[in-house]
Parts: C-alpha cells; structure tokens; sequence
C-alpha cells in the first residue's frame, strides 16, 4: 500500500513537472532576444553538455561566442540564463539576494543528505546559523587550528616518505589529498578522527562520507522532484517508502546517511560530557578544544534563547561542514600539485620561499600568510581552475538585471539590461567570470601566478564583482558565499608547504579533469565517467639545496 501511494505521488510530480515545462515550447518566452546557442535536444535542450564530465569547450564558447550573459535550453525548451556579467551577479549574489534564491530542491537535497545545517535552512533560519557560526571562523580560532593542520600534514609526509625512501614511487596523489582533506576537517572542524592517514585505514563514518556523493551524482536529474516528493505523507511514511524501492543506489545513499546521522549524534553527545566537564578535558580530546565544534558548542550555550542553534541545527552542522570542506580542497590542492608538475621552474621557486620561511622557525597562521608566491600560486590556481564551475539560481519574483557588459540581442540591439519573469531558472558560471579576457586580459586562460605579485587590471578592482575572495567567485559571495574560506585556504597553504619542501612531484602521464560536480582527474587513458578520479604522480625525496633554480623576489 506504502508503495503504491509513493508511485502515485511521484507520479504525479513528474506529470506536473512535465506540464509546466511544455508550456515552453508554445509560447515565445520573454528571454527571446537573448542570444544563445540552437538547443541540442528536444527533450534535455543543452542539460547533457552543460552538465558533461568533458563540457569545458562548451562552456568556453558560451563566453567567446555570446559574451557575458547566454540563453540555454533547459528540459523541454526551459529558457534559462547561462550568466556571468559582474553587475548582474553583483544584483543576484548580494543586492537582490531575496529576489535570486537557491533552486527549489536545493534545500531538501541538502536536508536529506547533511541534517538541519546551514545548506539546508532558508531566509531568517540561515542569517541565524550564520551569525553563530561567523565568529567561529574570525582569524583568532584559526590561528589556534594552525598546529592541528601541521599535525595531519606531517603524518601525510610521513607516510609519502615512507613510500619513497628507496627511490621515486608512484602516488596516487588525489586519493592522499582527499584523506588529507578528510582527517584535516575531521580534526579541525569536528575534533574527530577518521583514521584515514595510513594505506587502507578508514573508518565507517569517513568510507560512508567519501563515497555517498559518487552514488548521489546518479540521481540529480531527479533532484526537481524533491521538494513535490517531501510532500507526500510524512516523514514515517517517506522513509518506510524508500526503504521498500528496489534501487540498490537509494538504499546506499539511506544506509551511508544513517552512518553520517548516528556518529554525529555519538561525536556531539562526547564532546557536550566533555564540555561539561570542563576545558582541561577538552584539551585532551583530537581537536584540544580548538575545533569548529568545541566552539560552536560553547557560543551556542552562552548564547540568548533566541539565538542559540536547536541540537539537530548543530548537528546539521557536522555532514555539512565535513561535505563544504572535502572534495572541494582535495580537488583544489590535487590541482596545483599537477600545476606545479607541469610548471616545475613555479614548484623550484615556491620551494625556496617555503624552504627560506621554514628555516626561521615553525610554520604559524602569520607565516603561512606571509608567503607572496604560495599566495599567488592558490589565488591563480582558484581562479583558472575552480573545484565548482557553476551554481544555479531561479527568480523569485519579477526583476531586471542590468549588465556592466552589454550583449548584441538576437534583433541586433544592444542588451543592457535584461526583464527576468519569476521562476526563470539561471547558472552563474564561476568558471567564465574567472576566466573572461575583458576583466582578466589576453592571458585569462593562462596559469600565471605572477599577475597576482602586481596590480591586478582596473577592469577587475574597479568591477562589482561579488566574491568574498580576491576578485574571482570560486567561494561565491554575500549571505551564502562559503563561509569557510579562510579555512580552505590556510588548510591548502599547511599542506603545500609541507609537501613541496621536502618532496618533487611529475607527472608519469597525461591527466584529463573532469567538470563533475567538483571537478576530479583522471588519466587521460581511462573513460570519463567520474567513478574513478585518479591522479598519479611520480613522487621523489628533496635533498636539502635540491630544486631550487629560482629564488623569490622580496
């Protein structure tokens, strides 16, 4: 009965789906006169290049062939907006954010897979969470994090050292950084370990964590359906329904979130005894009270009732932190060790200002901030190459958005501002504001760390760009903008300093990226199905003086 009530529904859902997207292919949409490419397919309009694993030159002629806004073709003839104009994204991102929300599935994707956090909560929900998360990441919290990071980035080098003692060895460098990553936001941000920094060392929580969104990724095409779906019965019903369908990737994904759920509420209740008992105690645990969640649960019971996180929005924290945090920096930093790979006179000269740094006492917060061309080398490499491309908005209501670069319409007029009806679905492409000649100059495809050790171009200072982070979108911005940046950052720049220092990285082969929902390599050789993301690199120890034919100018 459960079940067939549940294909009712769903059924239901897809038809309604199916009949608001129709009305699109009989009458003319009021984003005509935007310019755009012819759609691909009648059923899926330009979906299956926007979203393949190998759409880099489609996205690049979006750019080239229509500048900074496009008009692409959504299921059944959808119009939607392909956008990456400063002004526009600076009215969506900041301005006008309430007139520019999160496509409605959004919040119930996130809801189900990471608990009641911040990805998850809408409009005053979110602006509280926020504001008790905000402090936990000022500069104070993170100069304390330092040694915790330092912590995970010498067992890494410990572990590669091992592995090439005897000589240069193959890694498979992507797998290390995202154990890296795991254990570093595990440490820091949970005060847990997940065991992950030997060869085959992983436990329940942090296997359930690396492998659910490979699994996920299979079913966002159905991801519009949510919000119709959660309607239907209540949440008893929902999950007694999902347990009885015969899908062996649904029942993964339910199992790997009732691992994530259980250990959250195991890791939260350990660290509130441990509280409870006192700073002393604290100390002793992995994060030594200095991580996000030691801290979140001491403003959190200081704060006014009106302020203070309910238990489930604290442990919503916990999957989204872990989830905001992984892949993201795992495919950034497996990013730049291929760039510094394929640029070896930027890995000499990056380790020489490393080697110079070091040689003056520990690595520290003010150090690792100090450091112009490991700086350099993480704002060119976020910029040309962001872990997330695009993201995805909809219009809440009736608006104009106007451009700072104006487009040549499909009637030969120039278009400065665009009339954008409620419900008209858009993406903001990260990759093409980072990547645009007119701001960027000629060079804009090029990776060049040095452009970041001058003034950058006026047309990028004097733009209404709108990310929180040197002038590029790669953390998004305003309200919703990654709210963990400077964690990201500092954890890269930890990691990097440690690895280059002490070990030469090459490439044994050519690597291809795929555009997945964070981007991810792989060999070249091997099929672009995103299942597989592999990096391998040929490791080799640095003697001291070794590699260095470049010294850093002061």
């Amino acid at each position: 009965m459960a079940l067939s009530l549940f294909q009712s529904g769903l059924l239901a859902a897809v038809g309604f789906l199916l009949l608001h997207r129709f009305r699109h292919l009989f009458v003319r949409g009021p984003l005509h006169n935007i310019p755009g490419p012819a759609s691909a397919s009648f059923l899926s309009g330009h979906m299956m290049q926007l979203f393949d694993s190998n759409g880099w030159d489609f996205h690049r002629s979006l750019l080239e062939n229509y500048g900074s806004v496009a008009k692409v073709a959504g299921f059944l003839g959808e119009e939607r907006l392909f956008i990456s104009d400063p002004l526009a994204l600076y009215r969506i991102i900041i301005k006008e954010l309430p007139q520019w929300d999160e496509p409605r599935f959004f919040y119930k994707f996130n809801y189900l897979l990471f608990g009641d956090g911040l990805t998850a909560a809408e409009g005053e929900e979110h602006r509280k969470q926020r504001k008790m998360l905000n402090p936990v990441f000022s500069a104070k919290h993170l100069r304390d994090m330092v040694p915790i990071f330092l912590d995970v980035a010498y067992e890494l080098r410990t572990v590669i050292r091992n592995k090439t003692k005897d000589g240069a060895t193959e890694i498979d460098m992507l797998d290390w950084m995202t154990r890296t990553a795991l254990e570093l936001i595990g440490r820091a941000g949970l005060g847990y370990s997940f065991n992950v920094m030997q060869d085959g060392s992983i436990d329940e929580y942090g296997s359930s964590v690396k492998s659910l969104f490979p699994i996920v990724s299979d079913y966002m095409a159905f991801a519009d359906l949510l919000p119709a779906l959660m309607k239907i019965g209540s949440p008893r019903f929902r999950r007694a329904a999902v347990e009885t369908l015969p899908s062996k990737g649904i029942q993964q994904i339910k199992e790997k979130v009732d691992i994530m759920e259980k250990t959250s509420e195991r890791i939260y209740q350990e660290k509130l005894n441990a509280l409870q008992r006192g700073d002393d105690e604290l100390a002793k645990q992995v994060g030594r009270g200095k991580d996000i969640m030691s801290l979140l649960l001491k403003e959190n019971l200081t704060a006014s009732e009106k302020d203070r996180l309910s238990v489930s929005q604290v442990l919503g924290q916990m999957s989204t932190l872990i989830f905001a945090a992984m892949d993201t920096t795992s495919s950034a930093l497996s990013k730049i060790l291929y760039l510094l790979a394929t640029h070896p006179e930027a890995q000499d000269k990056l380790r020489h200002e490393v080697r110079q740094v070091h040689a003056a006492g520990e690595f520290t917060y003010d150090t690792l901030e100090k450091m112009p061309y490991l700086e350099a080398i993480c704002r060119e490499t976020l910029r040309l190459h962001p872990p997330v491309t695009m993201l995805n908005r909809r219009a809440t209501q009736d608006t104009v958005l106007p451009l700072s670069m104006p487009v040549r319409g499909q009637d030969g007029t120039l278009v400065t501002e665009i009339p954008v009806p409620k419900g008209t679905r858009l993406f903001v492409s990260i990759l093409s504001l980072n990547r645009n000649k007119a701001l960027w100059g000629a060079d804009a495809y090029e990776w060049k760390p040095e452009r970041w050790l001058a003034p950058l171009p006026a047309e990028i200072t004097d733009s209404k760009t709108p990310g929180v982070y040197s002038n590029i979108m790669t953390f998004s911005g305003g309200a919703r903008g990654c709210i963990g940046f400077k964690f990201s950052l500092l954890e890269m720049k930890t990691v990097l300093s440690v690895l280059v220092e002490t070990f030469k990285f090459e490439l044994i082969e050519d690597i291809a990226w795929d555009m997945n929902l964070i981007v991810v390599p792989r060999p070249a050789s091997a099929p672009a199905d995103g299942k597989s993301p592999y990096l391998p690199m040929k490791i080799t120890l640095v003697g001291e003086g070794e590699g260095e034919t470049e010294k850093v100018e002061a």
